[in-house]
C-alpha cells in the first residue's frame, strides 16, 4: 500500500494579495464595459493604508480609479477605520502608463482573425476525474474552506471575524485515492475581544466540519490561529500584490503552473486567454472519456496567430493515442488568440468574479472555459483521425 500526502492552500478575499487581484480585475471589468477592445495589463500593490495602481492601459474608457478602488475595498469588508485599512482613508497612487505602440500594432482588435498574441508566454490547463469539478480534491477542498470562512463572516454567523484569512489542508492518499485528512490549518482574523478557545470551536463547527466532514477522523490534527491572536491583518500587517497567488488561482501544488498570473490582464494576454483555453481543452478531453487525466500546454510568440507548442499529456490514462488526441483537439478548438477570445466570449466584464476562490472548477455561467460542450466533436474527430492514421 502506497501512502503519500498532498497539501493545498487558499485565502479569503480579505488577504492582501487577493485585494490586489480584485482591484485589478475590477478595473479591467470597467474598461471592458465601456470599451470591449481596450487593452489592460493592470498591476496593484496594497499596503498599510495605501494602494498603488500601475501597469499599461490603452482604452477609450474613463475610469474613476479612486471611487472604484474604494468600492472594492468596502465590498471586501474593510469598512472600519479600526482595521488599519479602510475604504474611507486609503491613499491611492495612480502610476498607470500606456501600452507600448510596438506591442499594440501586433495585437489589433481583440477577437479579430488577424489578432496576434499580446506577448510570448506559456499557458497550461488541467482536468482529472478526482472531483465532480475535475480539479484536484485537496485544492477544491481548500478553496471551499476559504469560501466558507468568508461566508460565515459576511452572513454574521461568526460576526467577530474580519476579512483576512488563510486555509491549508493536507490530504493523505492510500493506493492513489484520497483516504483522510492528516491536518487542517486555518488562520482567521478576528476582533480583539474574542477568546481563542471560542474562535477555535466556532471555526471547527461552522467552517471545517461542513466542508471536510467526509475526510475527518480522530487522528486529524486541527490548527486554528496556531500562533495565537490574529487581530491585525490584511494590508495593515502585510503587503499584497497582483499575481502572487498563481498556484491557488489555478490547480494547486500538484499541477505545474504556466508562465504568469491572470488578474488585471485582458484576454489579448496569453497568460489569461491561453490558460482558459487550455483548461477548456483538457476538461472536454476528460469529459469525453478519452482520458482520465489531462494536462495541456500552449506556448505563443508575441504577434503570432498560432501557438509554437500545443501538447497533450495524459499520464498513461489515455484511451486513445496521445498524438491522435492532439490532432483531434487541434481541429476542434481554434487556438489562435482571436479564436480563443471568440470561442470563450472573453471580451466581457466577467473578471472580478474570477479573482477569488480559483479560476477553475466553478459553475458560474460566465466561466465559459468550464463548459463540456465539445465532447461529441472531440469523439467524432478522434475517430476520424484514428482512421487516417
Amino acid at each position: 500500500m502506497r501512502r503519500f500526502l498532498i497539501t493545498a492552500e487558499a485565502v479569503t478575499e480579505g488577504h492582501p494579495d487577493k485585494i490586489a487581484d480584485q482591484i485589478a480585475d475590477a478595473i479591467l471589468d470597467e474598461i471592458i464595459k465601456q470599451d470591449k477592445y481596450g487593452k489592460c495589463s493592470c498591476e496593484i500593490m496594497v499596503g498599510n493604508n495605501y494602494v498603488v495602481v500601475g501597469g499599461e492601459i490603452n482604452s477609450m474608457a474613463w475610469v474613476d480609479y479612486n471611487g472604484l478602488i474604494r468600492k472594492v475595498i468596502k465590498d471586501i469588508g474593510y469598512d472600519k477605520e479600526g482595521y488599519g485599512f479602510c475604504h474611507k482613508n486609503t491613499a491611492i497612487m495612480n502610476a498607470v502608463n500606456r501600452q507600448s505602440a510596438d506591442v499594440g500594432r501586433l495585437v489589433r482588435r481583440a477577437g479579430s482573425k488577424k489578432q496576434g498574441a499580446g506577448d510570448q508566454g506559456v499557458s497550461v490547463g488541467y482536468a482529472c476525474r478526482e472531483t465532480p469539478e475535475m480539479i484536484p480534491l485537496a485544492h477544491a477542498m481548500a478553496q471551499k474552506l476559504a469560501a466558507k470562512l468568508a461566508d460565515v463572516r459576511k452572513k454574521k454567523v461568526l460576526g467577530y471575524l474580519r476579512p483576512d484569512g488563510k486555509c491549508q489542508l493536507t490530504m493523505e492518499y492510500r493506493n492513489n485515492a484520497a483516504f483522510r485528512l492528516d491536518n487542517v490549518v486555518i488562520s482567521a482574523q478576528h476582533d480583539p475581544n474574542v477568546a481563542p478557545a471560542k474562535i477555535r470551536q466556532d471555526i471547527i463547527d461552522k467552517v471545517i466540519k461542513p466542508v471536510c466532514a467526509a475526510f475527518l477522523d480522530k487522528q486529524t490534527k486541527i490548527f486554528v490561529n496556531h500562533r495565537g491572536r490574529f487581530v491585525i491583518g490584511g494590508p495593515a500587517a502585510d503587503t499584497g500584490a497582483t499575481g502572487r497567488k498563481i498556484i491557488t488561482d489555478a490547480y494547486g501544488s500538484t499541477v505545474p503552473s504556466g508562465g504568469s498570473s491572470f488578474s488585471g490582464k485582458d484576454a489579448t494576454k496569453i497568460d489569461r486567454a491561453g490558460a482558459y483555453m487550455a483548461r477548456y481543452i483538457a476538461k472536454n478531453i476528460v469529459a469525453a472519456d478519452l482520458a482520465d487525466e489531462c494536462f495541456v500546454r500552449l506556448a505563443y510568440i508575441i504577434g503570432d496567430t498560432r501557438p509554437v507548442e500545443f501538447s497533450v499529456e495524459t499520464f498513461g490514462t489515455n484511451k486513445i493515442d496521445e498524438g491522435v488526441l492532439e490532432r483531434a483537439a487541434g481541429k476542434v478548438f481554434d487556438l489562435s488568440p482571436g479564436g480563443m477570445i471568440r470561442q470563450l466570449k472573453l471580451s466581457r466584464s466577467i473578471y472580478r468574479k474570477t479573482s477569488n476562490y480559483g479560476h477553475f472548477g466553478r459553475p458560474e455561467p460566465e466561466f465559459t472555459w468550464e463548459k463540456t460542450d465539445k465532447i461529441k466533436d472531440l469523439q467524432k474527430e478522434a475517430a476520424k483521425v484514428s482512421k487516417i492514421k
